[in-house]
């Protein structure tokens, strides 16, 4: 294979990546925090937590967590919203040489027991706020260790010894449900046993959806996670070369961490800069997104395309000061040209986008960091990454014509989790982990995205699989045979319609909504319902899928 995109690569960008010197996350954290540990790492709501705090948290939940006897490898679940605890969590689990688990903080109790079982969690930092869904399925699971935290625990100058919010009031915490505070201070006392770890350790088990409906944990190692930080950190460095006026690197943090773009880009990759995260605890709430950023010199914003079109949307987004801006990146969703438009006019910066799934850790293609317009394409592939355009025997296809984008590289994951079929289907045997959307490749080696080969529906930058709603929805006793389909939305994206058959004649609309707010986090619930007296079916009995979607899309 022809590495054609290496030609239109920014001066001073390596073509391959050196990672000898960084063995696993764990080492790279640590390196951080002894080179700023005076710097602020973090700040959520007014509080900051500088690199010193976050080194000495994150030892004593690590020295919690072994003192409990959990035996290196053990995964343990973090479901919380984008506050002080969440850096201070992982820090902890990968720097003991245990295994993140990222939860959904808005799973049902049905989408987290699927999530603790699979992976094998056996504990979870959880807030407060949720501990009723962990409540529902605990018994069911192997999880026996609970930290439990809340919104303000972290927000004064010192974390004293306190009751477990979760536990009746007059109740004695038990050794295996302890508040946040109360681990600091029972880890602080056991201590904290450094742990050594290999490069090839599993640090991550980041779930995603399949072609099956069955969600899936991508299997990062350390090594996948260093390279992707490392690839990130040498592209965007000519766009930092000559801006001696920024100081320390600061990025807006309001991708949820629990999804792999903020975990790698928001989290780590500032991290390891020695850079602030400036945590949005609630996405949705632009005003106070806004009223969070003003006073901060962000310099880089990472977004999906419904976020910088809501900001766009409140006119107290002109009041923000953008002179320090450098870089906007647009990922998890097709960024839309009049989106990016806007955005450039209003912040004077174009949004740089680019592509990769949680398989990938998840860069694969960025455009260049010095861009000067929004192009439309999703890039070249990054330093030691090579893309393949294939069609669906394997073949490579020329330059300009369709196929599945085809992705290897240092940052691919190891497999699914306890899935070899799975991980077999979705790998080549040179090595190439198979996408499922389809893109071209031009001469001078930008990827452009022309479709999604799996029927994967895309709501506000989370993949939502239609098995999963077709089995849910199937459930209810009302419901003789459905489909669910993604139809544009100009906020999400993408929603889900369900085309619904009736077993029970008295079915209503609102009587399906009901239901899938019981069982469904909410970006997954149906938008639309049509109900019909049969759905079009092959000679064999399949459902045609796709012409129930270009049905809706048209009527859309």
């Amino acid at each position: 294979m022809e590495k054609i995109w290496l030609k239109s690569y920014p001066p001073g960008v390596p073509t391959e990546i050196d990672t000898t010197q960084i063995g696993s996350v764990a080492d790279l954290l640590e390196r951080s925090f002894r080179e700023h540990a005076a710097a602020r790492a973090f700040v959520c709501m007014g509080r900051e937590l500088s690199y010193a705090e976050l080194d000495g948290q994150s030892r004593y939940l690590a020295g919690w967590f072994q003192a409990q006897g959990l035996a290196r490898g053990t995964r343990i679940a973090v479901m919380l919203p984008n506050l002080l605890q969440y850096p201070v969590a992982i820090a902890g689990i990968l720097r003991a040489g245990y295994v993140v688990v990222n939860v959904n903080p808005l799973y049902t109790p049905r989408e987290l027991e699927h999530q603790l079982n699979d992976s094998g969690a056996e504990a979870i930092v959880i807030l407060d706020t949720f501990t009723a869904a962990l409540q529902a399925v605990q018994a069911r699971t192997a999880v026996r260790h609970v930290v439990v935290t809340s919104i303000d625990e972290m927000m004064g100058a010192v974390l004293c010894l306190a009751d477990d919010p979760a536990v009746g009031e007059g109740a004695s915490p038990s050794p295996s449900r302890v508040s946040l505070a109360d681990a600091f201070v029972r880890g602080a006392e056991a201590g904290f046993t450094p742990v050594r770890i290999a490069a090839d350790e599993v640090a991550v088990l980041q779930y995603t959806g399949g072609t099956t409906g069955v969600s899936k944990g991508a299997t990062l190692l350390h090594r996948n996670l260093v390279a992707n930080i490392v690839q990130s950190e040498v592209w965007r460095e000519p766009a930092y070369r000559h801006r001696s006026d920024i100081g320390q690197y600061i990025t807006a943090v309001a991708l949820p961490l629990y999804h792999i773009f903020g975990l790698t880009v928001c989290a780590l990759l500032t991290m390891r800069c020695g850079g602030m995260g400036v945590l949005i605890p609630n996405p949705r709430d632009i005003s106070g997104m806004i009223e969070t950023l003003r006073g901060y010199a962000i310099n880089s914003f990472p977004g999906v395309n419904t976020m910088y079109n809501a900001l766009l949307n409140d006119p107290a987004f002109a009041t923000l000061d953008f002179s320090k801006l450098v870089q906007s990146t647009g990922g998890g969703m097709a960024v839309q040209q009049a989106v990016a438009q806007r955005w450039q006019a209003a912040t004077g910066v174009p949004i740089v986008e680019g592509y990769g799934l949680s398989e990938t850790s998840p860069c694969a293609t960025t455009n260049l960091p010095t861009a000067t317009s929004f192009s439309g394409t999703v890039g070249l592939p990054l330093p030691s990454t090579e893309i393949s355009i294939r069609d669906d025997a394997g073949n490579e296809l020329p330059l300009g014509q369709p196929g599945e984008i085809c992705i290897r590289g240092p940052q691919v994951m190891a497999g699914y989790w306890n899935r070899p079929d799975e991980t077999a289907r979705a790998m080549t045997p040179d090595g190439f982990f198979k996408s499922g959307d389809v893109g071209v490749m031009d001469e001078a080696g930008f990827v452009k995205i022309v479709d999604r080969k799996k029927d994967m529906i895309l709501v506000s930058g989370f993949n939502v699989y239609p098995n999963e709603i077709e089995d849910v929805v199937a459930r209810h006793p009302g419901v003789f045979e459905v489909v669910a389909v993604g139809v544009p939305d100009e906020l999400a994206g993408e929603v889900v319609k369900l085309f619904i058959v009736k077993r029970d004649p008295d079915l209503t609309e609102t009587d399906i909504f009901a239901f899938c707010k019981e069982q469904l986090t909410g970006y997954k619930r149906p938008r639309f319902i049509a109900f019909r007296t049969e759905l079009p079916k092959t000679n064999v009995g399949k459902i045609l899928r796709r012409m129930l979607r270009d049905e809706a899309r048209k009527s859309t």
